[in-house]
């Protein structure tokens, strides 16, 4: 089983999983450029795309010796991992989406726009914490923004600016993947507090039917599988046939 974390986070992200997983799988943990312990890759680059995360992935996944794996994403790794299916079908067993986001709507637009504006005159830290208190706004969800920023601090402001840079083609990249039909089981967890990305989890998994499986979290948030890990991990080894 392959994790790809979300946009500030790092292979952290996963800790609760490994423990519930780790009986039933091997797992890699990647952390992607810039986050966690990846630092200075090579090549370098003046900015960031899809692609270039991706090449990343396919170098590190290549260099482990896997050839098929069982796929977890959260948040805008969703995103990465189906450009990985793009790229590498064969190598998908299943794809499993939490937090995935599969539309950019008002909302992601305004917030993209004015953090590439405001990132000229404000601190990369505001930023960040902005947008993951708008994602994230409840009482409930504070243990996942805590995490988010304590792992978030990894992150130079100079990484910061060039991941959010993706906001170039993130908007191309996420239509593009909305209409694509789906070739392998896949399965969407998004809490029912997650405001910003559920709604378009719903329309994504009722227009890929019969292949994408929703299940929403009673009372949880954007990162469910921090929120109630063991509801989490049970429902991911159930889907999986482990449960």
């Amino acid at each position: 089983m392959i994790f790809i974390h979300g946009a500030g986070g790092s292979s952290l992200t996963w800790k609760y999983q490994v423990d519930g997983f780790k009986d039933h799988f091997n797992l890699l943990l990647i952390d992607m450029r810039d986050h966690g312990f990846s630092k200075n890759l090579q090549p370098g680059y003046r900015v960031y795309d899809f692609k270039i995360i991706t090449d990343d992935l396919l170098r590190t996944i290549d260099d482990s010796g896997v050839r098929k794996a069982h796929f977890i994403a959260l948040s805008l790794g969703s995103i990465i991992l189906q450009k990985l299916s793009e790229r590498r079908p064969e190598m998908m067993k299943t794809m499993i989406m939490c937090g995935g986001v599969f539309k950019a709507d008002v909302r992601i637009s305004f917030f993209a726009h004015c953090a590439k504006f405001f990132s000229y005159f404000v601190p990369f830290r505001w930023i960040y914490d902005g947008f993951i208190l708008i994602v994230m706004p409840r009482r409930n969800h504070k243990f996942s923004r805590d995490q988010y920023r304590k792992q978030s601090l990894k992150l130079a402001p100079g990484e910061f600016l060039k991941w959010l840079g993706l906001y170039r083609d993130f908007f191309v990249v996420v239509r593009k993947f909305f209409d694509t039909k789906l070739t392998k089981p896949s399965l969407l967890i998004n809490g029912s507090q997650d405001h910003v990305f559920l709604d378009a989890a719903k329309r994504y998994a009722a227009r890929h039917q019969p292949l994408a499986d929703l299940v929403v979290m009673e009372g949880r948030g954007h990162l469910c599988n921090l929120e109630d890990r063991k509801a989490f991990n049970a429902i991911v080894l159930r889907w999986l046939g482990k449960g």
